[in-house]
């Protein structure tokens, strides 16, 4: 098991390292050809990208031990080739109530998580387990479709620390504004856009906004990548079409990529199995529970009294940047194993002291030193040490009136004079 583990991830890294210059352009965009010849560039979503997806999020994954491979699941790095019609008639059987047509754009899209994605899309169905339900939850408490649920995957390859080249946040990657406009805290000990949880209702309550406003779930998919400003100008650019497909050429490059992409995303994580794709196993444990803390906590006491490992305290609670729950500012929640909740319960006077001992933390109250410093002997002489200074800098000694004469002599107005005279001149 580790030794298949070390060579996937060594073959990651050489692939990754040896090829990042040289494939940078191709993970980031989609040369596509149409069926009159016409070539067009695609932006890639950057959960797509072979370096972040693929190279990032597993290593992250394996470094954190949450994934490990499956060694009962067989299957080959041989990607059945199947027709379009075939893809399409897939897309068609599956229950979903946006629409999800097939076209050359869409299998590109398919075509790259089938193929270089591979490994990335076993990553992100070893962690589906854990996060789909929580998305699912979410969407439902909302009221929209819950195919949106594979939204996070070409946002940010199901990585909750997911970080874009544009600063979004997250597995909804959520961009600070948005994020703060939905109640999402971010602060430097927490960031809510990096909490499954939290973020997950947000997003849901985004996209309803979203279709309110559109009254169509493509267009409101395509408003989450780009902005609802940017799909009405591409609505008034093509004569007020409500149509994504009518719309397409107007919008931004990566969101005439998005909706194919999600498509694709909806697509592969149904029809893995028909592309020998093996879902890892994840070791997120699938009861966990949360406990409100009104005090601050570190993961060090908690891992310490509770028997927990803290990359897993790190992994179900990705939004403490400081390995601190700040429950002093309001309340907080940890979320733990079952068994652990209970151990928490039992020890929480006990890491309060631990915490209180060896983690320290800012001072409440802090005293001031009064008191005067000795008087130091000075050798300088006594004028010398009276010697008082202007704002210039100066010694008042050497300070020059407005009105009189410099203490070295001489007119400071008719100095004036001369310069602004020479001024003029300039």
């Amino acid at each position: 098991m580790k030794k298949t583990k070390l060579i996937l991830i060594a073959a990651i890294l050489t692939c990754g390292l040896c090829h990042v210059s040289a494939q940078i352009h191709e993970d980031y965009e989609i040369l596509f050809t149409d069926d009159e010849g016409k070539q067009e560039i695609i932006e890639v979503p950057e959960g797509m990208t072979d370096y972040v997806s693929a190279l990032d999020s597993l290593l992250i994954l394996f470094h954190d031990n949450a994934l490990v491979i499956d060694d009962a699941c067989e299957s080959s790095d041989e990607n059945p080739y199947y027709s379009d019609e075939v893809i399409a008639e897939r897309l068609s059987r599956m229950p979903n109530s946006i629409e999800m047509p097939f076209n050359s754009v869409v299998r590109q899209f398919i075509d790259r998580y089938t193929n270089r994605m591979r490994r990335s899309v076993s990553v992100m169905l070893g962690t589906s387990n854990f996060y789909m339900p929580i998305f699912e939850q979410a969407l439902e408490s909302y009221n929209v479709p819950l195919e949106l649920k594979y939204l996070p995957v070409i946002e940010s390859a199901l990585n909750p620390k997911a970080v874009s080249r544009v600063g979004a946040t997250g597995l909804w990657q959520f961009m600070l504004a948005t994020g703060k406009q939905y109640g999402l805290r971010v602060n430097s000990l927490v960031d809510d856009r990096r909490d499954p949880i939290r973020a997950s209702y947000a997003a849901a309550r985004y996209l309803r906004d979203l279709y309110r406003i559109f009254g169509d779930w493509t267009l409101a998919i395509a408003a989450y990548n780009c902005g609802p400003e940017n799909v009405n100008k591409a609505i008034r650019r093509s004569g007020g079409s409500m149509d994504y497909w009518k719309i397409y050429p107007y919008l931004p490059s990566e969101t005439r990529g998005y909706v194919p992409a999600f498509i694709a995303a909806n697509y592969v994580m149904n029809y893995y199995c028909e592309h020998n794709i093996c879902p890892m196993l994840t070791n997120l444990p699938e009861h966990t529970d949360t406990v409100v803390v009104n005090h601050n906590v570190s993961f060090a006491s908690i891992a310490k009294f509770c028997d927990i490992d803290i990359s897993l305290l790190r992994d179900l609670n990705p939004q403490y940047r400081r390995d601190l729950v700040n429950g002093l500012t309001e309340p907080s929640t940890i979320r733990m194993p079952l068994a652990s909740v209970n151990k928490f319960l039992e020890q929480q006077d006990s890491i309060m002291s631990y915490d209180a001992i060896h983690t320290g933390g800012h001072r409440t109250y802090v005293a001031v030193d009064e008191s005067r410093p000795k008087a130091t002997t000075s050798h300088r002489s006594s004028s010398s040490s009276q010697r008082t200074y202007s704002r210039s800098g100066k010694s008042s000694s050497q300070a020059t009136s407005r009105y009189g004469r410099s203490a070295k002599g001489g007119s400071s107005a008719g100095q004036s004079t001369k310069t602004r005279k020479r001024g003029r001149r300039g």
